[in-house]
């Protein structure tokens, strides 16, 4: 997934200084939400360096690319773009300089500039605040690398600047790392250990957006209920903390109250969770408030137990399907998303019917499924062997996602009829006469411009669906304007 900063985002501070003629920033962002969160931290803190943000990469003094290496295809891609970048470099640019961010930056620090000598700099999730000094390093004549990771840093006093978007939704990063080392993954070791917020920044920031203008946030981290904060640290140090911080430890159930009543009438989502970190707690939570979605995406990877142990995923299929039944009581008409992966190693043909009976019984509402691409350093990497074959995690792959495509259109089918409260967005990918907005579920609604605009909240008919996509009429606006 790519994404290419827009200028036309920034307001006046940075259209004053572009007039100026001070130094181009150029990013693009690959991988999760929180690495598109990441890169509005970093043109926050560029910014202070006298750096604007352009969408034209030829006009660029500084390139960055936030970097994905959760799996093979992400790395590959990042790695052509990185020689696009070089040959503009050449043509356009000879002063240009190029650094790379991100979860590849931890990985291949070594290979990126003194092997391959694609990049000028180095940076990891953890030491952005360092962006200027290497910067400087660069401009010295000197390569510049820092992957150090914290156990402290959340870059909590950093107001980020808002690109790309549309103005109506964002994000907020409540926590950082993550302990749970699952065998395929390796978030633990380019993102550090798991450490929460400060929860007084998260409502201030949460409250500035809402005054901006904003209508919906997602609360973001690689585990998000497993925030805990206690004052500071790591979670894995909470055993050390005092009595009175023990006492007085807050929890992500804790957290989502407080933001839904900070902020009532703005729209409230989170990712990711972890099915073993999901508490009833929080899913109590979700319900009592409106302005929480009633959507959830919670990645099982597989429907195998046997699968799930080797993954070192820490919950059971029972267990899984048990939080399933649990969301299915405590917030009715809940829609859940998925990760899947087909073809770890050691999956048989009975573990893929699992999963595959699993999807079944869930029945989500669409999900993010891919073939299993080993990881180096990962514990899967070093102690399994990749041994289903690439046309075997291809065809379960397939069966996997034809199956979710049939879900996601059932449900999509149960919503005829009914009106949702829709969000809008933007206009519709598919015609300039129709708005495209999201429902509390996550459904993409696309329905007649008439009236209104970006950023309202309107209620929409719907009287049709097809696999991705309801069709609608707006009704009026919602009781959220």
């Amino acid at each position: 997934m790519e994404k290419v900063i827009d200028e036309s985002k920034q307001g006046e501070v940075l259209k004053t200084l572009n007039e100026a003629g001070n130094k181009k920033l150029f990013i693009e962002s690959y991988g999760c939400q929180m690495n598109f969160s990441d890169s509005e931290i970093v043109a926050s803190i560029m910014e202070k360096e006298g750096y604007s943000t352009t969408k034209n990469l030829e006009d660029a003094d500084l390139v960055l690319v936030n970097t994905c290496s959760v799996r093979d295809k992400a790395e590959q891609t990042i790695r052509k773009r990185l020689g696009q970048y070089k040959t503009v470099q050449r043509k356009y640019n000879p002063d240009m300089k190029v650094g790379v961010m991100g979860c590849m930056a931890e990985r291949l620090k070594v290979k990126f500039l003194e092997e391959e000598k694609i990049v000028d700099l180095v940076v990891g999730p953890d030491a952005y605040k360092d962006l200027p000094n290497l910067v400087n390093e660069v401009e010295s004549g000197r390569d510049a690398v820092n992957v150090q990771l914290s156990l402290e840093e959340t870059y909590e006093d950093i107001k980020p600047i808002r690109l790309g978007g549309n103005g109506v939704t964002a994000f907020v990063s409540i926590t950082r790392g993550c302990d749970n080392m699952c065998t395929f993954c390796v978030v633990p070791y380019t993102r550090g250990r798991e450490r929460s917020r400060n929860p007084e920044s998260i409502l201030k920031e949460v409250k500035g957006l809402w005054h901006q203008g904003y209508k919906e946030i997602t609360l973001l981290g690689q585990n998000v209920d497993s925030y805990l904060w206690y004052g500071g640290g790591a979670k894995k140090d909470f055993h050390k903390a005092s009595d009175n911080q023990k006492e007085n430890v807050l929890y992500f159930n804790q957290l989502l109250d407080m933001v839904a009543e900070a902020v009532p009438k703005m729209r409230i989502r989170f990712a990711t969770s972890n099915p073993h970190d999901m508490s009833l707690d929080v899913l109590h939570a979700i319900s009592r408030h409106r302005n929480v979605c009633k959507y959830i995406h919670l990645p099982v990877q597989s429907g195998s137990t046997k699968v799930l142990k080797d993954m070192n995923r820490q919950h059971t299929r029972e267990e899984y399907i048990e939080l399933i039944n649990n969301i299915r009581s405590i917030i009715p008409g809940c829609v859940i998303s998925h990760d899947m992966i087909s073809g770890f190693p050691g999956e048989s043909e009975e573990d893929h019917k699992e999963t595959l009976s699993l999807m079944e019984y869930v029945k989500y509402g669409f999900g993010y499924m891919f073939a299993y691409s080993e990881r180096p350093g990962t514990g899967a990497e070093k102690n399994m062997e990749d041994d289903v074959p690439l046309e075997v995690k291809k065809r379960r792959l397939a069966e996997i996602i034809e199956l979710q495509n049939k879900h996601s259109h059932y449900i999509h089918k149960q919503q005829i009829g009914k009106t949702f409260e829709v969000l809008i967005e933007s206009t519709s990918k598919r015609s300039d006469e129709e708005w495209q907005g999201r429902t509390s579920h996550n459904s993409v609604v696309v329905f007649p411009k008439e009236h209104y605009k970006v950023g309202d909240f309107v209620n929409v008919e719907v009287f049709d669906a097809t696999t991705a996509t309801l069709k609608g009429k707006p009704v009026g606006y919602s009781e959220n304007n």
